[in-house]
């Protein structure tokens, strides 16, 4: 029997579920993958390109002992919290998960995210989990065109023209773009115009399977409040012939493009950027303007992709904390200081932590454009520069990578005992899990939870939390 003959089974159906089957179903959730929820008898069944209140019939791709994954063969019937994506490849492009959902459902389904996260890991029953801030409240982000940064794969079409994308999601299939509604609409032409000249200049596109060719990816970096550019190709070995010229050119054409910018990544990985970047025509930074703060970032520097939304944030993080002007505040996982900086300015002392040698020198760079004087910053880990530092923070400022803090940081944390901490987190379930072994003995309490919407169009949710020392 071919999948195609499978009949469609409903939930009072004897036969067994396996692969290739088609079911009728109801999507009631989103999970924090992006993919749709429904059931199917006792199966849990995750369904991408669905809206709760979406009938829909699927066909399963995997079938689990208590879940299953699943294809959208049909939709039966449409929530009315389905929207018509704003993108023409949204079904095929794997950069957003939600195009096709209301955004007012997305802030509710992120808002759950982080709630259900901290109840269902952390065990915190009683959490005051504020309205997400989002691109609907004035002085946020917009919800579409909010990417700073666009880091695209490059590959050649089968006619031998030059694609740039995002990949088919669960494929290596790149998705050819001209334009992308959710990053600045000003490197819309750039994307479209780089393309050909690269074609023209006949520069070979990798080849991840054969390690052969030149170039990897196109990176558009923009300043949202100086509109000046950053243009960065990824190569293999930089060998790029008439690449000076052509970057000449770029500058030429591009009034606002800052730079051109060659980094060169010859291992065989996933890693987008390599080590070495090279200014080949112009400036290697661009200009911005963050927080009152004026900021340079280069090709490879970490910044946060939707700027409004992270000044949002920030904002609610210093409304919570009251700075008086008299604390001593550390920022550990600090980057090139995106918060310790404008922190620093409401603080008697500011310390920046930063386990990357190059964010650090840029943090320096960045403080000394600012003349800020009462922040220093150190390079290693946080588990072994919190106990040097010498001070008790007043407070402690944590913004790790997805993965959370490792049990070693969260150990020397609750033995330093800072009054208050502010977890800064771009995952709810590590967030949770952290919170959770930070406040088990009674020493901190989580005052609030501040979600911020910094990924319109995906599932992805920031938030800051709050904790307190309790008194002994």
């Amino acid at each position: 029997m071919t999948k195609s003959n499978f009949p469609i089974l409903n939930s009072k159906s004897a036969n067994p579920c396996q692969q290739g089957q088609l079911v009728e179903i109801d999507i009631t959730d989103l999970a924090d993958t992006g993919d749709g929820v429904g059931r199917f008898d006792e199966l849990v069944v995750f369904v991408s390109d669905t809206v709760p209140g979406d009938r829909v019939l699927v066909r399963f791709l995997q079938v689990k002992s208590t879940y299953a994954t699943a294809k959208l063969e049909k939709l039966v019937k449409a929530s009315d919290r389905r929207i018509r994506p704003n993108c023409i490849v949204a079904d095929k492009c794997g950069g957003c998960q939600w195009q096709h959902v209301d955004y007012d459902y997305q802030l509710k389904a992120k808002q759950n995210q982080v709630i259900q996260a901290l109840e269902r890991i952390g065990g915190f029953s009683d959490l005051v989990c504020d309205e997400i801030l989002a691109g609907k409240i004035e002085g946020f982000a917009q919800f579409l065109g909010y990417r700073n940064k666009s880091t695209y794969p490059l590959g050649r079409s089968a006619a031998g023209q030059i694609q740039a994308g995002y990949y088919q999601k669960s494929t290596h299939k790149l998705v050819n773009l001209n334009q992308c509604p959710v990053q600045d609409p000003r490197l819309d032409p750039l994307l479209k115009e780089i393309k050909e000249d690269i074609h023209w200049m006949k520069w070979p596109v990798y080849d991840e399977k054969q390690h052969t060719g030149e170039l990897r990816h196109l990176s558009l970096r923009i300043g949202r409040r100086t509109g000046e550019i950053l243009l960065t190709l990824i190569a293999r070995t930089g060998d790029l012939p008439g690449l000076e010229t052509q970057a000449s050119d770029w500058l030429k054409s591009y009034p606002k493009l800052a730079g051109v910018c060659l980094n060169i990544n010859s291992a065989k990985t996933n890693v987008i950027f390599g080590a070495e970047t090279r200014c080949i025509a112009g400036r290697s930074y661009l200009r911005e303007e963050f927080a009152g703060l004026d900021f340079h970032l280069r090709a490879d520097t970490f910044f946060q992709v939707n700027t409004e939304a992270a000044e949002g944030l920030l904002q609610a993080i210093s409304a919570e904390l009251n700075l008086q002007g008299n604390e001593v505040l550390v920022d550990a996982y600090c980057g090139i200081g995106t918060f310790t900086l404008p922190l620093a300015k409401q603080v008697k002392i500011a310390i920046g932590l930063e386990v990357q040698v190059e964010a650090i020198a840029q943090a320096e760079l960045n403080a000394e454009l600012n003349d800020l004087t009462n922040v220093t910053f150190h390079v290693g880990t946080v588990e072994n520069l919190l106990p040097q530092l010498g001070v008790k923070p007043d407070i402690l400022l944590l913004d790790p990578p997805r993965k959370g803090c490792d049990r070693t940081v969260l150990e020397t944390i609750k033995k330093i005992q800072p009054n208050r901490i502010v977890y800064v987190s771009c995952k709810p379930a590590t967030l949770a899990r952290d919170l959770k072994l930070l406040c088990e003995n009674g020493d901190y309490k989580l005052v609030r939870v501040q979600p911020a919407d910094f990924f319109p169009q995906t599932s992805h949710v920031e938030c800051a939390a709050f904790l307190a020392k309790i008194p002994a």
